[in-house]
């Protein structure tokens, strides 16, 4: 007697929304990235000294001899410099963000997540998230330095949490003109150039260390629409550190809703660049 076995269907793995394969994969690569980070501890240390020593050199070399608010004042101008060199340290971040998508191209590390079932755009927004996590680290250490230093906020910890999220989301934004860098160029070290190129101009033609009142005009229409600028303005303000600006020009004027309405435009427009820059350079 011939004895007929019917195989059993086995049940196909359901399928994940787009929404939510994205947000898995990049958590994936963001752990990645972040275990490099650990394994590499140089990175992050590098990190930390430069800010710190940003905040050394511009408190007590240029503090007794720049003015805010009309005097010169060391210990005013050091609760003024703050605010800037916070937003100076997250934007900086951006430089790393692009040499290490450089790094993994000429690696051919985006070759291989290319033949893995992953969503297109998770390996950049998990590199530019653990870069994320690494700067907010960045930004703990030179709380404490300034601290240190004799920097204060005056207008309580809840608004002082919200200039430290409009910074990080400056940082986050920033990070995404790395990633598109990172990807248009041939080598990290190109991109470590091309990264703090556009950077120094942006942060110096700003409010961050000197008050734009003594600026031309055509210049200081340039910083305060600068939207590093924005997010200086905006942390002085939550902080209730002196230096605010008296300018008339909109960003000035509503610098918490300029803050957030320039990162994330700059999210929008170049997160959708460097995506379709990734898929076109790996097609």
């Amino acid at each position: 007697m011939t004895v007929t076995t019917e195989a059993v269907p086995t049940a196909a793995p359901r399928p994940r929304g787009g929404i939510v394969q994205s947000a898995t994969d990049s958590l994936v690569v963001a752990r990645r990235n972040l275990i490099r980070m650990t394994r590499i501890p140089e990175v992050v240390l590098f990190g930390l000294i430069q800010p710190i020593m940003f905040v050394v050199m511009f408190s007590y070399v240029f503090g007794g001899s720049l003015q805010v608010g009309g005097s010169v004042n060391a210990d005013v101008y050091r609760n003024f410099l703050m605010a800037g060199i916070f937003a100076q340290t997250v934007t900086f971040a951006t430089a790393g963000a692009g040499a290490g998508i450089a790094d993994d191209m000429h690696k051919g590390l985006i070759d291989r997540f290319r033949s893995l079932p992953m969503a297109r755009g998770a390996v950049l927004t998990g590199r530019t998230l653990a870069d994320l996590v690494q700067t907010a680290l960045t930004v703990v250490v030179l709380s404490i330095v300034a601290v240190l230093v004799g920097w204060r906020i005056h207008e309580g910890l809840p608004k002082a949490l919200g200039a430290f999220g409009l910074l990080l989301l400056l940082g986050y934004a920033f990070s995404w003109i790395g990633a598109l860098i990172g990807l248009s160029v041939r080598t990290p070290e190109a991109a470590t150039s091309g990264g703090l190129i556009w950077l120094f101009p942006v942060t110096f033609i700003s409010n961050a260390f000197v008050d734009t009142s003594g600026m031309t005009a055509w210049l200081r229409h340039i910083a305060d629409w600068n939207p590093f600028s924005a997010t200086v303005q905006a942390c002085r303000v939550l902080f209730g550190n002196p230096g605010v600006s008296e300018s008339t020009a909109w960003p000035m004027e509503h610098p918490v809703l300029a803050s957030l309405a320039w990162s994330v435009l700059i999210i929008a427009v170049f997160r959708t660049l460097a995506v379709r820059k990734y898929r076109s350079a790996t097609a």
